[in-house]
This record gives structure tokens, sequence and C-alpha cells, in this order.
């Protein structure tokens, strides 16, 4: 997004310009960084977006990428190399062209005299605004190698988490398919030619026939309308979910699903949690560590519970306080953020509230798919079942026209 502006300089000279930045907030980040002071500020909507169609036409930068140049980085920086070479070392050594692009624009603005936090705050769609502002917290305290580290790790874990889910989703999805294409070729291929043979002897269908074969007819009169009815829902459901008040009963109902809802809260929390505790630990106030929490949520229902707790922290009640008056926060982090706040150490606390999640996410995540397997396979025997029915009823049919 782009936004015009116009501020002060250190002397005091009046100047305006325009600049690329994620948010607004980040936007005004950058200009303090170049030490001015805002006294306007818009954003403003370009007729061509040379940047934005760029992006689109280059390969995405994937998380275990972002992974790998972060722990490089620090381990450069480490044996005591600069940062422009150690930036040239890994653009050298990176195949995504993508990032080898921002990797190089980083350098450049370095030279100019930014500071990497700077030069990483303006690629948002590799490095989020957590990466650039723990950086960032890194360069202040000195301690750039390890924050890069700790980045790595979180953007691991979150990393393995979701790949967990989609390796255990993957059998009960290839099942289903194979099912629907084996239940399709059945009733489109093999039972007409028993339903043609039967009639030309005049015969009679039996029951289980008559009835597969009247399903079938439905959905050969109605099917069209069918697909184009749930396509019209499908697109007027896709348009809902993307207003506001749409995304937030979408997402709040996927909290209250029986089984996926606690999933979800809980991969929701561990996130929360994990963030909470990399930026305290690196130094961040808390009210800014719960903007950027509020930011990096995937569900509107849970980042408006933590705007809520954000605004009633801002006033002094604190953070297990404001958690416990909301259902959405569990008992365990509401006892273990308060003993953090009394004993100062709220980053080993969240810590281990979000280890514990995420254990219970992925046993619950275990059990989940181990009921979705037999089920899938009973839901397609009974189904499979029906149909060899119906042709065994209706062989046996052909047989007795026969007189065998």
């Amino acid at each position: 997004m782009y936004y015009q502006y116009a501020a002060y300089t250190e002397d005091k000279k009046l100047v305006k310009g325009r600049l690329s930045a994620a948010s607004e907030e980040e936007a005004i980040n950058l200009l303090s960084y170049g030490s001015y002071q805002v006294i306007s500020l818009k954003s403003v909507t370009p007729f061509f977006d040379k940047q934005k169609l760029i992006a689109r036409s280059s390969p995405r930068v994937k998380s275990k990428e972002i992974i790998m140049f972060s722990r490089q980085l620090a381990l450069l920086l480490e044996s005591g190399t600069d940062i422009v070479t150690s930036l040239e070392l890994l653009q050298a050594q990176v195949t995504n062209q993508t990032l080898k692009r921002i990797i190089g624009e980083v350098v450049y603005d370095i030279r100019g005299g930014s500071a990497l936090s700077a030069a990483l705050s303006k690629h948002p769609q590799a490095f989020p605004q957590i990466y650039h502002r723990t950086i960032s917290a890194g360069e202040q305290g000195g301690n750039l190698e390890i924050v890069l580290r700790q980045m790595a790790n979180f953007i691991e874990r979150g990393f393995t988490a979701e790949k967990k889910i989609k390796s255990a989703l993957a059998y009960p999805v290839i099942v289903a398919i194979v099912a629907v294409v084996v239940v399709g070729i059945l009733v489109t291929f093999v039972l007409p030619t028993f339903v043609g043979l039967i009639t030309a002897m005049g015969g009679e269908l039996p029951l289980p026939a008559r009835i597969l074969i009247g399903i079938s007819d439905w959905f050969g009169s109605y099917g069209l309308f069918l697909l184009l009815m749930l396509a019209i829902a499908g697109v007027l459901g896709y348009i809902y979910t993307r207003t506001p008040v749409g995304k937030y009963q979408r997402d709040k109902l996927l909290l209250r699903l029986p089984i996926l809802g606690r999933i979800i809260l809980l991969s929701e929390l561990s996130r929360c949690c994990q963030t909470m505790a990399l930026l305290f630990k690196i130094g961040l106030p808390l009210p800014e560590i719960m903007a950027m929490v509020i930011r990096g949520s995937n569900n509107k229902a849970m980042a408006e519970a933590l705007t809520e707790v954000q605004q009633e922290l801002i006033k002094g009640e604190g953070l297990s306080r404001p958690m416990s008056r909301r259902k959405l926060f569990l008992p365990l982090m509401v006892q273990m953020a308060g003993v953090g706040e009394e004993t100062g150490n709220l980053d080993g606390t969240l810590a281990t509230v979000a280890q514990s999640y995420d254990m219970e996410a992925d046993d619950r995540t275990s059990s989940a798919v181990g009921l979705i397997q037999p089920a899938l396979i009973v839901i397609v025997g009974l189904i499979v079942g029906f149909i060899a029915l119906a042709l065994v009823t209706a062989m046996f049919g052909v047989y007795a026209q026969m007189g065998l």
C-alpha cells in the first residue's frame, strides 16, 4: 500500500513524498527511522501498481526459505562477517528468484544508510512486521544473531504445525476422491449395462436397482441446476466472508465447531503465546506486543478479543485479568499469564503454555483424523455395498429371465 506524507526533517524543513508500507503504523515507523516528524499521512491507490504486478508474477517466498536465510545469516554474523558481505553471500546461494531480488534490494538500502530492519520492512511479502520489528530490537540490543535464530525457530514451529495438519488430512482426502471416482464409474458405466440388458429381456428391476436408477436420473435431470445453485451459494458466501462482519461471523463459527473448533482455538492461542513470549523476551513493551499479536492472528473473533485485552491493558489492568473475562482464553493461559506477571517471567510461562497447547492440538488432530478414516471407510463401504447389491440383484434377475 502507498502512503502520501508530509513531515518535518530534523532541521525543521517541510518535505512531502510517497512511500510503500504494509500499514499506516509501519509507514510512520519508516518515517521515524529517517528522523521525520509526521504532519499528515494518507493512503493513496496508484492507477498502475508495478510492484504488486511484479510480486504476483514472481515465485512466492516459502517459510522454509526464510528459516534457512535467518539461520545462515546468524551464522555468518557470528563468524565476524559484516552484514553487507553476509547478505551478498546468501544472495549468491539462494535459488528462489523473488528472495534473491529482495536480498539485493535490502543490500542496496543498507549501503544507502538504512538499518537491516528498515530495509526488510519494505518487503512484507517475505518478511512480516513481526520479523523486521524483532530484528530492530536485536539491532538495538546488540544481539542480532540470537534474535535471528529465535525468529527462525518461531517461524519453524508454525510451519511444522501446519505441515502436520496437512499430512494428517492427506489420507482422508485421497480416500474420499477415490470413492467418488469409483462410485461415479459404477453408476455411469456399469449399472446402465445391466439395466439395458434386463429391460431388453422384459424383466423387472429389483428394488435396490430402481432406487439407484431413480437417484441417478434425479441427478441427471437436476444435477446441473443443483451445481449452479451450489456455485451461486458459494460465491455469495465467499463475498460475504470478505466483509468485516462476514469474516468475524465465519471465524466465530469455526471456533464453535464440535471437534475442529477446539483444534483451531488451541492453534490460535499457541501462536499468540509464542509471539508474546518471543517479543517480550527481546524487550518490547506489552502494548506493542499485543498490537503485533492482533495483526498476526488468523481469526477475527480472536483478534477482537485480543484488541479488547489490549485496550484494558493500556488502562492498567494487566494482561491476565482482562483475559479472564473472555471465554476464548483458556484457564491455563490465564493462570500462567498471571504467574508470569507476578514473577517477571512472562516469556517463560507463555512459552510453556504454547508448548502445552501445541501438544494438545497435535493429539486432538491425530484423534480426529483417526476417527475420520474409519468413518470414511464405513461410508464408502455402505455406498459401494448398496451399488453392489443393486448389481447382484439385477444380475440374478437376468438369470431368472433366462431360466438359469
